[in-house]
């Protein structure tokens, strides 16, 4: 693909170009701080796009850049997608213009929170594309910064609580991840960051098991914070419920995703027989996930901590199709992130319709909204049957391969996973009972019905719900022969 030119670099840089262009801006024009903000998320999906159309599933890296950077550390600039990453890029490139149309009602500080949006999206889509560890931890420590402000400036009444607590975690991680890499590179001759080559070279260097296995649990910490995996699971309720709406659609579409992308771009090709000696923690580590966080959700009365316990629930099912090693549950694994994106950033987004509307997001506070507002219902009861695995929508797809694959593997654990299925529908049907069934609450007679800014945030992620439902095969056909690559490689 060198006939594409520096299309990662475009992917990645442009809305950084655009948060330049706003620090130009007066503060005062608040409309055109918006409006420019939109306009540079915009490129990045059209190249995007242009991507996933050129992308050739049967073929390793490509759209490769590699560039010395720092010559005396063999420390490249070194860009490349896969069946892996085209996904998700293509998420982030998607979420990042609905999340600025989301944020159109914020007017305190835009500049600066526009600013802080784009510099993330780069951090975000920089994760996705690199190939060396070292240029890997910049991306993954560029979007620390960004996110800690978005939290705790922007956020609601224990919004600095909420940013301290997710900023300290991930440096927590980010440590773990540190040590893990400077471990590695000292191991390999000559020393080495590159992705692809690290397995290889650590085979040469002749280094034992010992040590693969601590770094494998290093930087599983790292990216076990992210999921989040239980127990490190409890950043993520505070961070979620004191966001603004669009930072929670970053934060559970994308963010959670980069933990197991992690484990899966560099622990497992780095560490394949340390991630079959881990592979039993992590399916205890998934069930936990999958269970303790679907009772969670049950026992909240807050829609949005709802939706994020929701969300650990569904990160288990990726866990535990990971931890599998067959292409089904591999496959299924992958499809469960890029679904989870696209379902989580639904229900968060109708999450932020309701709370402008009613300012307050509690489930028993509502009642009988079906009458007053019956698109916003119609849509919500969208997500709601995606989120539960309904036939006919995409997330039934992703957890059934999961659970294909993960039987023959694990068969008392996956058989115990399925709980989660019955426990995810009876709190979203209770939930939207208690919201949309009934008589309607007095209180909201007058409630205005969705808008059309929202439901140009919403129709695209429920089409392609809808559409990867009934004919998942596209995207399946993407990351099918990457999954297999990988297994190759473990097993």
């Amino acid at each position: 693909m060198s006939d594409s030119g520096p299309l990662l670099t475009l992917i990645t840089f442009l809305p950084l170009l655009g948060m330049v262009a706003i620090l130009f801006i007066p503060s005062r024009q608040k409309e055109w701080i918006k409006i420019i903000s939109l306009i540079f998320t915009l490129p990045s999906l059209v190249l995007g796009v242009r991507m996933l159309i050129q992308f050739d599933p049967q073929v390793g890296y490509q759209f490769i850049e590699k560039a010395s950077w720092i010559p005396a550390f063999n420390i490249h600039y070194y860009m490349g997608v896969d069946g892996l990453s085209v996904p998700m890029v293509f998420l982030t490139v998607l979420l990042c213009p609905i999340c600025i149309l989301a944020s159109w009602g914020i007017e305190d500080r835009i500049k600066g929170y526009c600013a802080m949006f784009l510099l993330l999206e780069t951090g975000m889509l920089g994760v996705f594309c690199a190939l060396d560890l070292f240029l890997f931890y910049v991306f993954w420590e560029l979007m620390l910064l960004p996110m800690y402000f978005l939290i705790g400036i922007w956020g609601g009444p224990r919004k600095e609580y909420a940013a301290i607590k997710f900023f300290l975690y991930t440096l927590f991680g980010s440590v773990f991840l540190l040590l893990a890499m400077i471990a590695m590179w000292l191991a390999t001759t000559p020393h080495s960051f590159d992705m692809t080559q690290l397995n290889e070279q650590l085979l040469q260097s002749g280094v034992g098991a010992t040590f693969r296995n601590l770094c494998f649990v290093a930087m599983y910490v790292a990216f076990a914070i992210k999921i989040p995996a239980f127990p490190f699971h409890t950043w993520l309720p505070d961070a979620h419920v004191e966001a603004p709406t669009a930072i929670s659609v970053i934060l559970a579409g994308i963010l959670l995703k980069m933990g197991t992308y992690g484990i899966l771009r560099v622990s497992y090709p780095i560490f394949p027989d340390s991630a079959k000696w881990f592979a039993p923690v992590m399916v205890a580590i998934a069930l936990i996930n999958i269970v303790y966080g679907s009772l969670c959700a049950m026992a909240q009365k807050d829609l949005k901590k709802l939706v994020a316990y929701s969300s650990i629930a569904h990160m288990g099912y990726v866990m535990l199709g990971m931890a599998s090693f067959t292409p089904a549950a591999m496959n299924g694994a992958v499809f469960q992130m890029f679904n989870h994106g696209t379902i989580t950033a639904m229900l968060f987004l109708l999450v932020g319709v309701i709370y402008d509307r009613a300012h307050h997001r509690d489930i028993d506070g509502f009642g009988g909204l079906a009458v007053q507002t019956p698109i916003y219902a119609g849509i919500t009861s969208l997500a709601f049957f995606a989120a539960l695995g309904l036939p006919g929508l995409s997330g039934f797809i992703s957890e059934v391969l999961v659970f294909l694959g993960a039987f023959p593997s694990w068969p008392i654990v996956t058989i115990l996973s399925t709980s989660g299925i019955v426990l995810t529908a009876g709190y979203m049907l209770w939930t939207f009972q208690r919201m949309f069934l009934g008589p309607l609450n007095e209180k909201y007679r007058t409630l205005p019905e969705i808008n059309a800014r929202e439901l140009v945030t919403l129709v695209p992620l429920a089409i392609i719900v809808l559409f990867l439902g009934i004919y998942p095969a596209p995207m399946l056909n993407i990351f099918d022969h990457a999954m297999r690559e990988l297994l190759r490689i473990i097993l």
